[in-house]
């Protein structure tokens, strides 16, 4: 292609598509992902040339040399006026690759997101931890970032944010906000929220938790008197409790399972599904730790959680199903999607004959 790539246009383009991520490969062609699909463009692939053009527009000095020394890394780039990006270096078969995620200036609300308006409530909880969950690229940073900033503009809190990178920025309003990103301002997740604890915080966002370590500081944190909201990457409610207690496996003491269970205050897991008529909706699966569900989770007993989960007609227990059943009964999916994407396939399907045979034990209670 040479030097007449010019990376800003291109981004500018993938702004005006909706694009969510944009993907640039030595020796390939860009590509977008728009809607949740993958779009190659008929440009020409580019060349050595094209792509130490982007790094060098993208990648201050510092992280160039990073990128020289290693395999991945993580970083920032802005153009003003139009948006931020999450940028990932990585290697694809000995050659390099960018993958840029968009991150809008203008945070998003629950409303916006078409998020279930209970989500709100979570963030009233003075302490405790609350994750956020699902595969990549499902929503859960633009989650948590609607849930810090509801906090923002209702409570007068200090709330740190420790991220890799630094994604979401924002405007202090009723709230002090202050944001540290790895490798910039503090070394790891675990050191952030030790010296965070320093800091006289109230609300504490991890950008994830990926280790026991960042889990350990997590609910010391939140046993101190703190609001500790995070992401995981597991795919429902039950897989994350799993998850957890998993990372405590050799240490069978029943005291640190009850530490968990008593600083855990929900967590919520996410997909994005295609809509019918273009875009993505959002479905979600809530999981609050009722004292009945604390007692459920003190005996391992997952399954009966799972039970209570699909009785609810509440919002603060509502499985994936529930929620994508609640997606195509408003039109907003199609029943192949409804299946596609639902994890427990058969109680997908048996709730699609219902919509179509009038189902009794489904009502309106239970829509989010």
């Amino acid at each position: 292609m040479g030097s007449d790539f010019n990376l800003n246009e291109f981004l500018l383009k993938a702004h005006k598509a909706h694009a969510s991520d944009v993907h640039f490969r030595e020796g390939k062609a860009p590509s977008l992902r728009v809607d949740g699909k993958i779009l190659r463009t008929a440009m020409t692939p580019l060349d050595e040339e094209d792509f130490e053009n982007i790094l060098a527009t993208v990648a201050r000095k510092d992280i160039l040399e990073s990128i020289r020394m290693s395999n991945n890394i993580d970083f920032t780039y802005e153009i003003h006026n139009l948006s931020r990006y999450r940028v990932n270096f990585c290697k694809d078969l000995g050659m390099p690759k960018l993958t840029m995620r968009v991150i809008p200036y203008n945070i998003p609300t629950l409303e916006d997101l078409s998020l279930p308006l209970y989500l709100g409530e979570l963030t009233k909880f003075n302490n405790g931890i609350i994750l956020v969950t699902g595969p990549t690229g499902s929503g859960k940073s633009t989650t948590l970032a609607a849930l810090v900033d509801l906090i923002n503009k209702e409570q007068q809190k200090h709330i740190i944010t420790i991220e890799d990178p630094v994604e979401f920025l924002y405007t202090d309003r009723k709230s002090l906000v202050t944001q540290r990103g790895l490798g910039t301002d503090t070394e790891t997740f675990t050191s952030g929220i030790k010296y965070a604890l320093r800091q006289d915080p109230d609300v504490i966002l991890v950008g994830e938790i990926r280790d026991r370590e960042t889990l350990e500081a997590a609910i010391e944190a939140s046993e101190t008197g703190h609001l500790v909201l995070s992401t995981m990457h597991t795919n429902s409610c039950i897989q994350t409790l799993n998850r957890i207690l998993g990372f405590f496996e050799d240490k069978s003491s029943s005291l640190i399972v009850q530490r968990v269970i008593n600083t855990l205050r929900a967590t919520v897991s996410q997909k994005l599904l295609p809509k019918v008529n273009g875009g993505l909706a959002a479905a979600v699966e809530i999981l609050t730790v009722t004292p009945s569900i604390a007692d459920y989770l003190s005996k391992n007993n997952f399954e009966d959680v799972y039970l209570l989960m699909q009785k609810s007609k509440f919002p603060n227990l509502t499985t994936m199903n529930t929620s994508i059943y609640s997606l195509l009964k408003h039109g907003l999916i199609t029943q192949e999607t409804a299946v596609e994407y639902s994890d427990n396939k058969n109680e997908i399907e048996q709730m699609i004959r219902g919509i179509y045979h009038g189902a009794k034990n489904m009502t309106d209670d239970n829509i989010i």
